[in-house]
């Protein structure tokens, strides 16, 4: 497959397929390119409802001059654990930043979140944030105040009584969980408003479907992030002889 960067005739194929209604695979194929080479140009200019051919080249020369600009000041940067390529790293965190933005998130909590997310750790500080992203203290003070209420990140205490911002492993569950209640409040509201309409209105009648409807939705999402999580979280068991026993055939 052909490397380099996407040229602006490949960006129109691509914003033509998109209208076409191509998946991004089906696109990468024609272009005869890595499909996350496709995904990730979508989602860091706009998405495939909001991609623009011309918006997305000219972006794309924008960054490519401020990263030449910045080259100088980067090269003491210490090298990328394990091998990682820091170019591919950082565009990563882009995409990651990008998808986050699409699902609902603002575009500063999705930053700080990717931040965390990517490094090996799972934590950073206040300080440590503010320098990775470059924005300032009370930037970071809002975006992690509002991935705590999502269930997203927790503090946790650590050297010289610096606070850290954690992502672990139940980050996802949490997350579900805080929006699981969220949901049930709006279905305790709605069947209010049944009774305050009269149960036997057009308007009433509306409310309890959206009642039933989220009910229904909030549960199965309950029970199955409590079944992944049981399932994720148990480990294999394993004799004395430190091998785990092999799965009896089910086949």
């Amino acid at each position: 497959m052909p490397g380099g960067r996407l040229t602006q005739p490949e960006r129109q194929q691509i914003a033509l397929g998109l209208a076409d209604g191509l998946a991004y695979a089906e696109i990468a194929r024609r272009l005869n390119r890595p499909t996350s080479t496709i995904t990730r140009e979508v989602m860091r200019n706009g998405g495939p409802t909001a991609y623009r051919a011309d918006l997305a080249h000219r972006a794309t020369e924008r960054r490519a001059h401020r990263r030449r600009q910045a080259a100088p000041r980067a090269a003491g940067a210490p090298e990328q654990a394990y091998g990682r390529d820091a170019e591919a790293v950082r565009e990563f965190e882009e995409t990651f930043t990008t998808v986050m933005m699409a699902s609902g998130a603002p575009k500063m909590m999705a930053r700080v979140m990717a931040c965390i997310t990517l490094t090996d750790t799972g934590s950073l500080t206040a300080s440590e944030l503010v320098q990775r992203l470059q924005v300032s203290p009370a930037s970071i003070s809002k975006a992690v105040a509002f991935l705590e209420s999502q269930g997203m990140v927790r503090r946790e205490q650590g050297e010289r009584r610096r606070e850290r911002y954690v992502v672990d492993d139940d980050v996802w569950y949490e997350a579900m969980m805080a929006s699981a209640r969220s949901t049930a409040q709006v279905v305790e509201v709605a069947r209010q408003g049944v009774g305050i309409l009269g149960p036997h209105t057009p308007a009433a009648a509306r409310l309890e479907n959206i009642a039933r409807f989220l009910d229904f939705v909030s549960e199965s999402t309950l029970r199955a992030a409590e079944q992944a999580r049981e399932v994720l979280h148990t480990k294999p068991d394993t004799p004395s002889g430190g091998t785990a026993e092999p799965r009896p055939d089910r086949g």
